[in-house]
């Protein structure tokens, strides 16, 4: 497969932005905003974004496939595309939902290419900032038109990042949730996007997301990978778009990876459960 330019696709992003999304920013009838699944919102402006980038992203590249937050939401067997033969575009058209319809400018949209189970390419846009991030695999990450770093490693205690809430990490919450405490900042800014590129950015330290939907985090682990920083489930595997299940820990190094790892491995003490 050849890569598209990665500044068309950036290209593409930013006019849906601009023709879609931005206008309808604060300014939503009540009637343009449900639950998809409770607690999920979705908006018109998702839906209208997410068919705008399919439809050019498809043509920008003959033969490859589309996975849609809204269409997965919608049918589940959409993500069978995740593991085809054909190129797939993976997208997030309006990432921080709950941000954008209650009027908070923490929302970003996503896009990711992956070729056979593995993410190739991936893009980041802030529409209210204008805040462009992008990496192809072996090429480096780019944060506005710079090539970004991880911030240095360091100990948990001066750690500053985004970790799991209680409504998504279920049954890892108590450990998660001391290792939030530890932390020097550890609360999740309900936007995976934003998070990550300031992770590839070295503007913060850790991410440790329990809910692995794909088109939150394909494009979001490869920038912060080639960026230097290291990544993968508390298990060992590597990250893939293929992988929806599992306690991921996105970490300067794998040094600092291993040290958060073996931080939530602790058992708690009999006398705290």
């Amino acid at each position: 497969m050849t890569l598209p330019d990665s500044r068309h696709v950036a290209e593409i992003m930013e006019a849906v932005a601009r023709d879609v999304i931005v206008p309808r920013f604060r300014d939503l009838a009540d009637g343009e905003i449900r639950e998809k699944s409770p607690g999920d919102l979705v908006t018109v402006v998702d839906e209208e974004s997410e068919a705008r980038l399919e439809a050019e992203l498809l043509a920008l590249l003959p033969g490859s496939v589309v996975v849609g937050e809204e269409a997965a939401s919608a049918d589940a067997a959409v993500l069978d595309r995740l593991s085809g033969e054909a190129p797939v575009w993976i997208i997030d058209p309006l990432d921080g939902t709950a941000n954008f319809a209650g009027g908070d400018e923490r929302f970003a949209m996503i896009v990711a290419l992956a070729e056979k189970g593995r993410t190739v390419a991936g893009w980041i846009y802030q529409p209210v900032t204008g805040r462009m991030g992008w990496a192809v695999a072996g090429e480096g990450t780019m944060v506005d038109g710079v090539r970004s770093r991880v911030v240095a490693p360091g100990p948990i205690a001066g750690m500053r990042g985004y970790v799991s809430g209680p409504r998504y990490s279920g049954s890892h919450w108590p450990k998660l949730s001391r290792l939030r405490d530890a932390m020097k900042s550890g609360r999740n800014l309900r936007c995976s996007g934003i998070e990550y590129l300031n992770l590839a950015a070295g503007e913060a330290d850790l991410c440790v997301p329990f809910r692995l939907n794909p088109w939150d985090h394909a494009a979001g682990v490869l920038m912060h990978a080639e960026a230097g920083g290291h990544s993968a489930l508390i298990d060992g595997r590597d990250y893939t778009p293929l992988i929806h299940e599992g306690l991921l820990i996105v970490a300067p190094d794998r040094d600092s990876w291993q040290s958060v790892r073996d931080f939530l491995s602790v058992e708690e003490p009999a006398e705290s459960r």
